[in-house]
């Protein structure tokens, strides 16, 4: 099997890492950079647990192969808190309940931040849309969306 050298930013860290050709980034990242907050849930990109940004962009690591990521920049869950310290996001969706068995969570942190990234104060309807991408069986997605909407705020400072 044929491998590839691949050079990208990882959560604001120089990689470089030989993977074979047909490595989905989900296992790259799990297996060959041991962050294992990204989730493999369907494997069809329908429910967004295994949601990470390349480039600021929303992606789903169950359908991009690695070696699609030379070059560029990724931030996982891991890499939402700095110096020990939770992002809100992560603050928010503890203190709201955003989150139950935890496995979908990564995921929807991640759409979360690219959202509030774009657009640092968005509605409840804007929340619930920009979601659409992300499933939970164990929530009625309220708490989701309170959680992010409390991070929003706390973001902006208010």
């Amino acid at each position: 099997m044929s491998t590839h050298t691949i050079e990208c930013m990882v959560n604001g860290e120089a990689q470089r890492v030989d993977a074979p050709a047909r490595r989905l980034l989900a296992d790259f990242l799990r297996d060959d950079l041991h962050l294992t907050g990204t989730k493999r849930g369907c494997e069809t990109g329908t429910c967004g647990a295994c949601s990470v940004l390349v480039d600021g962009e929303v992606v789903k690591s169950c359908l991009m192969l690695a070696v699609q990521v030379q070059g560029r920049e990724l931030r996982t869950v891991e890499g939402l808190g700095r110096d020990g310290a939770l992002h809100p996001l992560q603050e928010s969706f503890m203190q709201c309940g955003g989150l139950q068995c935890g496995y979908c969570t990564p995921g929807f942190l991640m759409t979360a931040c690219a959202m509030l990234d774009a657009d640092p104060d968005p509605s409840a309807d804007q929340v619930r849309h920009g979601l659409n991408g992300n499933l939970c069986r164990c929530t009625g997605y309220t708490q989701i969306v309170e959680s992010i909407l409390n991070a929003a705020e706390k973001m902006r400072g208010n």
